[in-house]
């Protein structure tokens, strides 16, 4: 019997489905772009802030540590390289952007 009466189907209902796929569409991009921002920008731009404070606090006498995990002690600096004596009379010329970290004064013995 129901071949011979039609389906009828509400109207309102397929708009307010359209409606609410759109807006969960909405809520996921803006979820997604918060989360991008406090777990990859937030903290890459924190790190690049105090990278850059490490830099313009060197200072002759330093102990630091070079990305490539060269201990030395800073013998001289200008604006882009920085000189560290690594044994008694062996110095070696570094970019500046290499030093990776500062190390507290008296770690190295034997310099």
């Amino acid at each position: 019997m129901s071949f011979f009466i039609s389906p009828a189907y509400a109207e309102g209902a397929a708009a307010a489905g359209q409606m609410e796929s759109g807006m969960f569409n909405i809520l996921f991009l803006v979820g997604f772009g918060l989360i991008f921002y406090f777990f990859m920008w937030r903290p890459q731009a924190k790190r690049a802030k105090d990278h850059k404070a490490l830099l313009s606090g060197l200072s002759k006498g330093d102990e630091v540590i070079t990305a490539g995990g060269i201990l030395g002690k800073v013998v001289n600096l200008n604006d882009d390289y920085v000189v560290l004596e690594v044994s008694e009379g062996t110095e070696l010329t570094f970019q500046k952007t290499h030093v990776s970290a500062a190390l507290p004064k008296g770690t190295i013995k034997s310099i």
